[in-house]
């Protein structure tokens, strides 16, 4: 059996989801072929994504088109799906005829609508897993323009041709979906390296580590300007080239990403549902920089408070970089830790679909 994982390129958070489901699947389901389609990077897509498959670098869908990791593009944004659903017939069904040609038994979905919409156009099964849709999010932002209503039809109906919309915890309310399933929280948890990492990097034991991350868009603080020697030591991406003598290379410290969440004293970052579910899971507090706009912040900000992991970050700290106190305050209050059971319910689902579908196909061919 061959499944098709169709991933948005919407930042990191969507692989985040999707691959510990993807990689049990593999793991239980004997003789499962892979094929993900996904413009993100290769090297993050393997880290994630931990079995076989081949790679198609192609992209189904943008998601919103981003400034920067806190600020959306929003005219780019409408203009780019005026542009898709002006001739959204034939989008589809060039789609279609790619997917016939591939010929997975089976599409999932994180969380493009146009591949759902174009395997049921080819007759294949499809399942959207998501912990929203790209459906509410254009009615959150784009309502009001002249085009909405004939493009929310098409999205809703879409997402609805799907067998199943599998919805993880913390999920948007999503009220324009059929076929909603929910299901538990999915993340990977990693190991706690806390010692390793400070031997590795040279740092007293006393001296507390935060992981800085983007969330997959790249959006660079000022943390030149951040105080030096407040006890605090910043791993930051290599690209961010940062020039300050309390913040150390993530790449240096040659440990999987997620080790360096289960490892460090606290996560800075916008609330995305990766950093989130990945934070609880492996009980790191985060210090989260709030989106007030972003309609999924209302689902993740309430259920990050109930797990304790949750600080807000004022604005004005991304400037003066006057953590010390918040960071202290963090560390000190354990996490409530989260299992993410929803990879099991997904695998549960799929499997079942892919064992109905191999006997029909069976049947089929013995007759």
């Amino acid at each position: 059996m061959r499944l098709l994982v169709s991933i948005t390129p919407h930042g990191f958070g969507h692989v985040a989801q999707v691959a510990p489901v993807v990689n049990q699947l593999y793991r239980q389901y004997e003789g499962l072929e892979l094929v993900v389609a996904s413009s993100l990077p290769e090297s993050f897509l393997r880290e994630r994504i931990q079995v076989p498959f081949d790679l198609l670098d192609e992209a189904a869908d943008f998601g919103l088109l981003m400034n920067s990791a806190l600020d959306i593009d929003l005219q780019a944004s409408a203009q780019a799906y005026a542009e898709l659903h002006r001739c959204w017939d034939a989008r589809v069904s060039e789609h279609a005829a790619r997917l016939e040609a591939l010929a997975p038994d089976l599409v999932l979905a994180d969380v493009p609508y146009l591949s759902l919409a174009a395997a049921a156009r080819a007759g294949i099964p499809g399942v959207a897993l998501c912990s929203l849709n790209w459906a509410d999010i254009y009615r959150h932002y784009f309502l009001g323009r002249p085009e909405a209503s004939r493009v929310l039809d098409q999205m809703e109906a879409a997402y609805n041709s799907a067998s199943a919309f599998l919805c993880p915890e913390p999920a948007m309310p999503m009220p324009c979906l059929t076929n909603r399933i929910d299901i538990g929280a999915i993340g990977m948890r990693g190991r706690n390296r806390r010692n390793e990492l400070a031997e590795r990097l040279g740092l007293a034991a006393e001296q507390k580590i935060v992981l800085v991350t983007s969330g997959g868009v790249e959006t660079r603080f000022p943390m030149e300007q951040w105080p030096v020697s407040q006890g605090v030591s910043w791993l930051v991406r290599d690209s961010w080239q940062v020039q300050h003598p309390d913040a150390y290379r993530q790449e240096a410290c040659d440990l999987p990403f997620i080790d360096l969440v289960a490892s460090c004293d606290a996560v800075l970052g916008k609330c995305g549902y990766g950093t989130v579910i990945e934070c609880v899971i492996n009980r790191t507090p985060l210090l989260y920089i709030p989106r007030p706009d972003w309609p999924e912040d209302e689902s993740l900000v309430p259920w990050l408070k109930q797990h304790r992991a949750a600080y807000r970050v004022a604005p004005d700290l991304l400037l003066n970089g006057a953590f010390a106190d918040l960071v202290e305050q963090a560390a000190a209050m354990p996490v409530i830790r989260c299992d993410p059971v929803g990879a099991d319910d997904a695998v549960r689902y799929l499997a079942a679909m892919l064992r109905d579908l191999e006997a029909s196909v069976g049947v089929h061919r013995e007759g």
